[in-house]
């Protein structure tokens, strides 16, 4: 295999609301990519998440509200392997980058967060809407979108 790293892994803390909703919206975005990029793998994981537990029941809703489904999403935490097979991580916000740094070893380059690429005018991190109104997951959904063609355009110049 020329690049065993063809995983973009994005993270949060419980793997159940911002990283799947990341994951889904990435993966629908890279769906519609020439080569390379539509053949590059995204999960999501969390920096404190258990196995098993499926994602907020307003994450499902925000995503259904465009087509998407993420009712079979299954919450992991991050292990060695993903990060092994990550190109590229994304955090919602700067902790989940630092607990990754400070647990983990063998770290891709590319360790980012999701709204990065988007500019110095735009905020760079994405609240956790958890346990908060349909609203707050909507906005979160809306800020992971509005990031999506900066990150495209980042894996058009940095991925083989």
């Amino acid at each position: 295999m020329a690049n065993p790293r063809n995983l973009i892994l994005t993270i949060c803390t419980g793997n159940i609301c911002r990283s799947p909703m990341a994951e889904k919206l990435l993966q629908h975005a890279l769906a519609v990519q020439a080569p390379p990029l539509r053949e590059l793998e995204v999960i999501s994981a969390g920096v404190a998440a258990g196995y098993g537990d499926p994602a907020s029941a307003n994450s499902v809703a925000a995503l259904k509200k465009i087509e998407l489904d993420l009712s079979r999403h299954k919450s992991q935490p991050v292990t060695q392997d993903l990060i092994n097979r990550a190109f590229l991580i994304l955090g919602m916000t700067q902790s989940h980058l630092d607990i990754l740094r400070h647990y983990h070893t063998d770290l891709p380059e590319r360790l980012h967060l999701f709204r990065e690429f988007m500019g110095d005018e735009h905020d760079r991190e994405i609240p956790d809407p958890y346990g908060q109104n349909y609203a707050a997951y909507a906005a979160c959904m809306d800020s992971m979108a509005e990031a999506i063609p900066s990150l495209i355009e980042y894996l058009k110049n940095e991925y083989p």
